[in-house]
């Protein structure tokens, strides 16, 4: 069977809410990374086989099929199709497994998977909201509420606080979690270690204007300490969650190109890496976020490495409970997560999470020499994937 291989990965620098990616189309984003991996490889345009981004606010300016949008606001001839995901938090992870699946199988070549996101433009919860206020009726349907009667709405923020609870992490915990994800993200820029993934395109704020090239993750705090991230109020009375221990709203877009050995004889380039194992699994909804855990230790299981073989580690910081509850469950030696930080300090731009860290984990890689990386993330409705990757 053929292998897949990694031969480009960039993202855009992150953009806080109403930031400097704001006045950003999201599909003219998606658009700017899909050149910018284009670009990055000279492949020739006509060649790239499917173009699939995952997206989760799927409403307004990204509905439609985002996807197929970016592909006709991009510089892809109308023959390139496009698909687009949605598994919540996991959906660009989810393109690269389905480009990587398509190429192994040999029905494509050349496979483009990414993600875009603009948290400003298309508000976290909107195609939920939007049906609210319309009475169109929610995903909560009968059969779901009698088989979990006692939830009134699946909520990841009550997800992460079980969590706390049932792994004894308080709140002091999750905010030394949170600073040293400032600390490392800020350490990381200041070293220049972002360079190679960062696709640098215009700054536009909210209004338009124009304020140079947006290099930079806009939500790094290198100030930021323990006193100032403990000032932050609980978002519920007797809980321990804060905006701070939690991951930030986050526009921005993120893609690797995905190609068997065919696609890399005609490309010419050398891979950055080769796809090792893919899997996803579902698990409690209620909990929600402890997917990854038991996700993990069946990933590992399948391909017989133990956790000591993973060099390096990407656990999606959706909010501090869960790459801390992760450590704890798989044993991980915590100096190989999250390195460069995390989405707490850089962000969570949803549906273009999952190829964001795949990006800089396939850099991270690179830079440190290390062979195996694996990345996982918790996902709304209690679902998990898990990327292994080996460095070439």
């Amino acid at each position: 069977m053929p292998e897949a291989y990694i031969v480009s990965a960039l993202r855009t620098a992150g953009g806080r809410r109403n930031g400097l990616l704001s006045g950003w189309h999201p599909v003219d984003l998606g658009a700017a990374l899909v050149d910018g991996l284009v670009a990055q490889t000279g492949a020739d345009p006509a060649r790239i086989d499917d173009v699939i981004f995952g997206c989760v606010g799927q409403v307004g300016e990204q509905a439609g099929n985002v996807a197929r949008n970016v592909v006709l606001a991009s510089s892809l001839p109308e023959s390139v199709p496009g698909t687009s995901i949605d598994r919540q938090c996991g959906s660009s992870q989810q393109s690269l497994h389905f480009a990587a699946q398509a190429v192994m199988s040999g029905s494509m070549d050349m496979v483009i998977a990414g993600g875009v996101e603009s948290m400003t433009r298309v508000p976290m919860g909107s195609p939920v909201t939007l049906a609210k206020k319309a009475d169109l009726g929610t995903y909560m349907s009968p059969n779901i509420r009698e088989r979990y009667p006692d939830v009134a709405m699946f909520s990841q923020f009550m997800g992460a606080e079980m969590i706390a609870r049932k792994y004894n992490l308080e709140r002091d915990a999750l905010d030394a979690f949170a600073l040293e994800s400032h600390q490392r993200a800020q350490k990381a820029t200041d070293a220049g270690a972002f360079a190679d993934e960062i696709l640098a395109v215009d700054s536009r704020d909210i209004d338009g204007n124009s304020h140079g090239a947006h290099t930079a993750d806009e939500g790094i705090r290198g100030d930021a300490t323990l006193e100032s991230i403990g000032s932050v109020k609980l978002l519920a009375e007797d809980g321990r969650i804060t905006a701070a221990n939690a991951s930030q709203i986050c526009d921005g877009a993120s893609g690797v190109m995905v190609v068997n050995e065919a696609g890399l004889k005609r490309l010419g380039v050398e891979p950055l890496a080769r796809i090792h194992h893919m899997s996803v699994m579902g698990h409690d909804p209620v909990i929600m976020l402890e997917a990854p855990l038991p996700a993990t230790e069946q990933a590992l299981k399948k391909t017989g490495l133990s956790i000591d073989d993973i060099d390096l580690f990407e656990v999606n910081e959706a909010f501090a409970p869960v790459p801390l509850a992760w450590l704890a469950t798989t044993g991980a030696d915590p100096e190989r997560m999250n390195v460069n930080g995390g989405a707490i300090a850089l962000g969570h731009p949803l549906g273009a999470s999952g190829t964001k860290l795949m990006t800089t984990l396939v850099h991270a890689l690179r830079q440190r020499g290390g062979r195996y990386g694996l990345q996982t993330m918790c996902e709304g409705g209690g679902m998990a994937n898990v990327t292994i990757i080996e460095r070439l």
